[in-house]
């Protein structure tokens, strides 16, 4: 589940004066005491816990700042659910800030504290076009109903489809379900069918499914929460027969959560998020610069 740590910190891009805690003497510490404590003040959170993982120099781009990657586990109250993400956050010692913006550049800092993507992301169960072996690799988090991942992925896909022997496509599985928790069901339909031994047609996915206008053909509302009648529709594009118990399956649930860990494993903050070659692709378009 992806939650936004800001909003559970109540935080903007400058979290806060650390003025109780400035004779601390570690700063991970520091960190983790603020943190702790916005988090503890939070009425909607039970048993929050906070641990700093890795601190990071980032002295070379902003001098005197770290950047602390941390842990944050929480409960939420109204139903129970266990949260738990990594996050970074960035510190002086005296202020701290969820983000560092290169204002030259508009690049985010965080961007290039993030792990890197290894080989290891290379699954053969994440690829859905292309050839493994060739020569270039493109690894993207999607959400099939995330309107910016409408507009990217079909030429991602036609591209990689269109050229095998060039492209590889990894793709991996990230649907948000606080903004459209239609794609939840989507997303487990499609790893059912996969699971199945069906090839789904990841192109349609993404131009034929219909989420913005209720007059078209395979309309599924982005809020639609009956499964029923989003598996009616994705059955229909797709040409599958998933049923509710298919979607229930102890395989489904450990593939489906092998793709939320990628993403926490990388940090990946939303969709879509696309590395090309190992490198994280901010304009989600290096692959249009290979001839």
């Amino acid at each position: 589940m992806m939650l936004s740590m800001s909003k559970l910190l109540k935080s903007s891009l400058v979290v806060a004066l650390f003025a109780t805690f400035l004779f601390a003497d570690d700063e991970s510490k520091l960190l983790e005491k603020y943190l702790q404590s916005q988090l503890d003040s939070n009425p909607a959170l039970d048993n929050p816990k906070v641990k700093v993982v890795k601190s990071v120099d980032i002295n070379d781009k902003v001098k005197g700042w770290k950047a602390f990657i941390v842990d944050i586990d929480v409960v939420l109250k109204r139903n129970k659910k266990n949260i738990h993400q990594k996050t970074i956050f960035f510190s002086n010692g005296k202020y701290a800030a969820n983000d560092i913006i290169d204002l030259k550049s508009g690049d985010s800092i965080k961007d290039s504290v993030k792990p890197p993507l290894t080989i290891k992301y290379y699954r053969d169960q994440n690829l859905v076009e292309g050839n493994k072996d060739a020569k270039h690799k493109i690894v993207v988090f999607s959400d099939p109903l995330c309107p910016f991942c409408r507009r990217a992925l079909p030429d991602i896909i036609k591209t990689v489809r269109n050229n095998p022997e060039k492209f590889a496509l990894y793709y991996y599985h990230l649907p948000l379900p606080q903004i459209h928790p239609a794609s939840v069901v989507i997303t487990k339909a499609v790893v059912a069918a996969e699971l199945k031994g069906e090839k789904i047609d990841m192109l349609k996915l993404y131009t034929d499914i219909q989420p913005d206008d209720p007059k078209k053909e395979n309309y599924i509302a982005y809020r639609e929460r009956d499964p029923r009648k989003i598996l009616k529709v994705f059955n229909k594009v797709m040409g599958t027969d998933i049923t509710l118990k298919d979607l229930k399956s102890k395989e489904l649930e450990k593939r489906f959560n092998e793709d939320l860990q990628a993403s926490e494993d990388l940090l990946v903050g939303g969709t879509p998020t696309v590395y090309f070659d190992g490198k994280f692709d901010k304009s989600k378009k290096a692959y249009k610069k290979v001839k």
